[in-house]
């Protein structure tokens, strides 16, 4: 199984709803966002690649387009680093379907995680390259069967 990961950056603010009002969360703040992107497949592409990191490009574009330098409550109900997690995980896997998981940190200790039934996630990464494989593999011409005398020879 190959494995890679990217990391992208954006800042922005948030205050999560809910929370006792003593919580520092429950304020309104800011973070230096970490988003890292893992991809896997069971084996490289014609390139040697699981996905070619330049490929990636749409990923920081949708973060600076969608997160960056904003009110992140302005985005998305309760933007919490696990929703902000599965909220890209859901864009990215549409574009990319080698996309294991999403990472997203807040601070530099700390990490949340979205990963979808991983076990079902390296099935589908192995039964796209099958088919991709397959799909070159011309087929077989179809046998001729002549009939005679009732039997099929």
């Amino acid at each position: 199984m190959f494995e890679i990961r990217k990391q992208f950056e954006f800042c922005a603010a948030h205050q999560l709803k809910g929370l006792p009002p003593e919580h520092q969360c429950g304020r309104l703040h800011g973070h230096n966002y970490v988003v890292e992107i893992v991809l896997r497949a069971p084996s490289a592409n014609i390139h040697g690649f699981v996905v070619d990191y330049g490929d990636l490009s749409p990923l920081k574009e949708m973060l600076d387009a969608g997160f960056d330098h904003r009110n992140l409550n302005d985005v998305m109900e309760q933007p919490t680093a696990e929703n902000l997690a599965a909220l890209i995980h859901k864009w990215a896997i549409a574009r990319w379907p080698e996309t294991y998981a999403i990472r997203v940190s807040e601070t530099p200790k700390t990490w949340a995680e979205y990963c979808p039934r991983p076990d079902l996630a390296d099935l589908r990464n192995a039964l796209i390259r099958i088919n991709a494989t397959l799909s070159e593999i011309e087929p077989a011409p179809s046998p001729t069967y002549v009939v005679s005398g009732g039997v099929i020879d």
